[in-house]
């Protein structure tokens, strides 16, 4: 028989008991025969079963008030009255009971077990535990924001439910020397977590446990060795701004600045961009930032919205041969690339003189080019400096033609005119 979903209390012929006196019973334990106002035990006592075992109990009546009989008894299992049928008269003092295949506690205090009179009061009862014993915990990750304080989290098992309270905890010692030490701050970054806040060392390895414990047995995962400078992270960087740059209508300048909590220790760090336009959901990485604090975005569609986050990694603290780990991703930064002034489908564009064909060799080399700033370039100063050139240049040339020129050109939708791109520079 299965145990029981949690219900409500015991029933009784007339009126249901209280539920929260119920559910105490499994913390404040079951009462124990001779405790003078009790009249009758189980047995056994708050067993603990492995999932699918069977249990066979009692309820013995102590006979007070005299002529007290096991007749008319019935159980309960979390509140739901168990079919007649799962138990039997020993004597005339005792009501067996038979479980078979039983399921996980459904509650970690334990399933409440209960032996009730004919007219519905309850005479004893008992805790009954179900479940697995802990599983080797894995996957410990750890990582310190300040050299000083370590926090780590972990896997609690393969198949994690044990349907018994479950205790964690983390432990951790100077690898060569030094006692065991218990960490005791748990929970800060989530329900397998703790936090270590002070008097760690550095240039001294670390070895890291954690050991799993319950009703069922224990188990202990294995040993992560760490120093501390090879784990060191940063807050994500503050200030993150993005603007425009000038009138181009495809790029983003991206500025920011470099975490402050480690300002005081030697210490390099890298930064990673990522963008997303405002529809999506799937954002692009721009890994070459290196150790700038700024960054233009090239290749981007005009007149549209973009996210923007960026975040540190410190490396080579004191020496350290190990990459440091990622800070989390800032706080996503919006900004908006200008509208193109070119006529879009039907909006006024006017097609190429005779003579200026629009995809000439020179144009081609430029349209490359700036195939190759998009690829390679989105954080090279020098390649930007020569795209900046190349844009004053053309737009240089924009302006010279419109003072000498005529003819040759065509109305836009909005009024003013449109030249034609030069086919040689």
């Amino acid at each position: 028989m299965p145990a029981g979903r949690p219900g409500p209390a015991a029933q009784s012929a007339r009126r249901p008991p209280p539920l929260l006196p119920l559910l105490l019973l499994c913390v404040l334990g079951a009462p124990q025969a001779g405790s003078g106002a009790d009249t009758a035990v189980i047995s056994p006592q708050d067993p603990t079963l492995l999932i699918g075992s069977s249990l066979q109990a009692t309820c013995s009546v102590h006979g007070d008030p005299p002529g007290a009989t096991a007749e008319g008894l019935y159980w309960t299992l979390n509140g739901h009255r168990l079919p007649p049928e799962l138990s039997r008269m020993l004597n005339a003092s005792t009501l067996a009971l038979a479980l078979a295949n039983l399921n996980g506690s459904r509650q970690q205090s334990g399933d409440n077990l209960m032996c009730h009179a004919r007219d519905g009061s309850i005479l004893a009862g008992s805790c009954l535990y179900v479940g697995l014993p802990p599983e080797k915990p894995f996957n410990i990750s750890c990582w310190s924001k300040n050299m000083k304080d370590l926090t780590c989290r972990w896997t609690p098992g393969a198949h994690g439910e044990t349907f018994l309270h479950t205790n964690y905890s983390l432990k951790y010692k100077l690898r060569w020397y030094g006692q065991d030490n218990t960490c005791e701050e748990y929970h800060t970054v989530g329900p397998h977590s703790c936090h270590i806040p002070k008097d760690l060392a550095l240039f001294t390895p670390y070895e890291i446990w954690v050991e799993a414990t319950n009703r069922l047995g224990s188990a202990r995962s294995d040993v992560l060795t760490l120093d501390i400078l090879d784990v060191v992270t940063t807050d994500p960087p503050p200030e993150v701004h993005v603007s425009r740059v000038g009138g181009l209508e495809d790029q983003l300048s991206v500025r920011w600045v470099s975490p402050p909590a480690l300002k005081d220790f030697l210490f390099q760090a890298k930064y990673q961009i990522r963008y997303r336009v405002e529809d999506s959901v799937d954002w692009k990485v721009v890994d070459d930032v290196s150790n700038q604090t700024s960054c233009r975005l090239a290749g981007l569609k005009p007149g549209t919205v973009y996210f923007v986050q960026v975040r540190c990694n410190p490396f080579g603290i004191y020496g350290s041969k190990k990459a440091g780990i990622w800070s989390e991703w800032s706080h996503p930064t919006a900004a908006s690339t200008p509208r193109s002034e070119r006529p879009g489908p039907g909006g006024g564009a006017c097609e190429p003189r005779g003579g200026e064909p629009s995809s000439g060799p020179v144009r081609r080399e430029l349209k490359q080019f700036l195939g190759w700033l998009k690829k390679h370039a989105y954080c090279s100063n020098l390649s930007f400096r020569l795209y900046d050139q190349w844009r004053a240049w053309m737009q240089k040339s924009h302006k010279t033609r419109n003072q000498h020129r005529t003819r040759g050109s065509c109305p836009r939708a909005d009024g003013a005119r449109r030249e034609v791109l030069p086919d040689k520079l």
